[in-house]
């Protein structure tokens, strides 16, 4: 967890430049810095922007690039677009919610690994494809899996 002054620092960067429209600069930066938008911060930005508390955690929470807590050590993301889902992405996200013992969206307790849903990686002839730990994978198959599973843990 990062600590409070960590976090106003990077708030300030973006607040004293009089930035117009900072509050989602300030959120990715904050994401890049700590892997999340901790909870903490939304109170220091709404201040430091002259927002609501509300605004400010509409945001995160509506964009789902936002993260409120920390992001597993590995992170699959699993393309849900048509093309993938023609290819037979469905058969492969069920493979891996059984290895990886947890559903699409969900992180395993341990904070091992996470599976979310991405939709549509540019890679769409040869399908299905996913991001692993932000690495793309293309054509996943049934080995594929395997490598997968056996990389997120190990």
């Amino acid at each position: 967890m990062p600590e409070l002054a960590e976090i106003q620092t990077v708030i300030d960067r973006f607040a004293r430049n009089g930035m117009r429209g900072a509050l989602l600069p300030l959120l990715h930066a904050l994401q890049e810095e700590f892997g999340f938008v901790d909870p903490q911060a939304v109170p220091l930005i709404a201040e430091a922007l002259n927002l609501s508390r509300a605004e400010v955690h509409g945001v995160v929470s509506f964009y789902p690039d936002f993260r409120e807590q920390a992001p597993a050590r590995h992170v699959v993301k699993l393309c849900r677009a048509e093309s993938c889902q023609s290819r037979g992405s469905a058969a492969i996200e069920a493979e891996l919610v059984r290895r990886l013992g947890i559903g699409m969206g969900d992180a395993r307790p341990d904070g091992q690994v996470a599976l979310e849903p991405i939709y549509c990686l540019g890679l769409c002839a040869i399908g299905p494809n996913a991001l692993v730990d932000e690495r793309p994978v293309a054509g996943i198959d049934r080995a594929a899996v395997e490598r997968i599973v056996a990389e997120v843990t190990a």
